[in-house]
C-alpha cells in the first residue's frame, strides 16, 4: 500500500496548522500545540500499552476494516500505535470542532458524512481524498511530528551545555524543571506568576525540559518535574517538587533567600 503523495501531505499539513493542531517555529520548524497534545495524551493513556489483540480490534473498528486485514497492515508497518494514537486524536480534535474534519477543497464536512470522491469519480476537476483517507494522512505527520518546549515562555530556557554557565553567572537563581505528559507541570504553569511574584528581584529565573537534561537532573538529583530548584551562593539550598500552592513556594524562598 503506497503511501500518501507529497501534495496530499502538504494538504493535510496546511489543514493541521489552519486548526490549530501544529504550529510552525521561527526556524521553520514544526511542533504539535498544546490543544492537541492535550488530547493526544489521553489517548496514549488508553492505548500506548494494549496488548497485540486490542491493538488490532482497535484498528480494526477506527480504520473500518476487518480485523485480518488490520492485522495485515499492522504487520507491514503501516499502522503503528503511534499512528492509532495519532489518529484518534485528530479524530477527537475535529469532532470537538463542531465534528467538522476539513476537505481538501477547502470545505468541511460532517466526520460521519459520506465521503468525498475517490480519484476516478466522475472526472471534473482534482479529485479530493475521501475524509478517513486524508485524517489518516494527518495522523502519518502528527505521529512524527514532537510537541514543543514544555517549558513556558514566561522563563527562558536552559539546556545542559547553558545551565552551568547560568549558574555562574546567577549564584541566586531559581531553575524551574519540566516535562511534557505532566498534569502537575501544567497546573503549576497556572499559578506561575504567582509563584514568581514571591521571588526577589534579585534572584534569576530559567527552566529546563527535565527530559532533556541528563546532566541537569545527575548533577543535583532532581527526579520529579515539575519541580522548583532554589540555588543560593551557587549552591542548591531547596528542590520543591510537585505542583504546590503559591504560598507554599512562597515560604520556601524566604527560607532560602531571606
Amino acid at each position: 500500500m503506497s503511501g500518501p503523495s507529497n501534495a496530499a501531505l502538504e494538504d493535510a499539513l496546511d489543514a493541521l496548522i489552519d486548526a490549530g493542531l501544529v504550529a510552525e517555529r521561527d526556524d521553520g520548524g514544526l511542533v504539535t500545540t498544546d490543544a492537541f497534545e492535550s488530547t493526544r495524551r489521553v489517548y496514549r493513556d488508553s492505548y500506548a500499552g494494549v496488548d497485540d489483540a486490542v491493538f488490532r480490534s482497535t484498528v480494526a473498528d477506527a480504520f473500518g476494516v476487518s480485523e485480518s486485514t488490520a492485522a495485515e497492515r499492522i504487520d507491514a508497518g503501516s499502522i503503528t500505535r503511534a499512528d492509532l494514537i495519532a489518529y484518534l486524536s485528530l479524530r477527537a480534535a475535529f469532532d470537538n470542532e463542531g465534528s467538522k474534519i476539513p476537505r481538501a477543497d477547502g470545505e468541511a464536512v460532517d466526520s460521519e458524512a459520506s465521503e468525498t470522491p475517490r480519484e476516478g469519480g466522475d472526472g471534473a476537476g482534482e479529485a479530493t481524498l475521501p475524509d478517513d483517507e486524508r485524517l489518516a494522512t494527518m495522523a502519518t505527520l502528527v505521529a512524527e511530528i514532537s510537541p514543543g518546549s514544555p517549558v513556558p515562555d514566561a522563563v527562558p530556557e536552559l539546556d545542559d551545555e547553558s545551565w552551568p554557565a547560568f549558574l555562574a553567572d546567577h549564584p541566586d537563581a531559581v531553575v524551574t524543571v519540566w516535562r511534557h505528559d505532566c498534569a502537575p507541570c501544567e497546573a503549576l504553569k497556572d499559578d506561575l506568576d504567582a509563584v514568581l511574584s514571591a521571588l526577589p528581584d534579585a534572584v534569576a529565573v530559567a527552566g529546563v525540559d527535565g527530559e532533556s537534561v541528563a546532566d541537569f537532573r545527575r548533577t543535583f538529583d532532581v527526579d520529579a518535574a515539575p519541580a522548583v530548584c532554589s540555588f543560593r551562593d551557587g549552591a542548591l539550598e531547596d528542590v520543591t517538587t510537585g505542583r504546590q500552592s503559591p504560598d507554599t513556594y512562597a515560604d520556601r524562598f524566604v527560607a532560602v533567600y531571606e
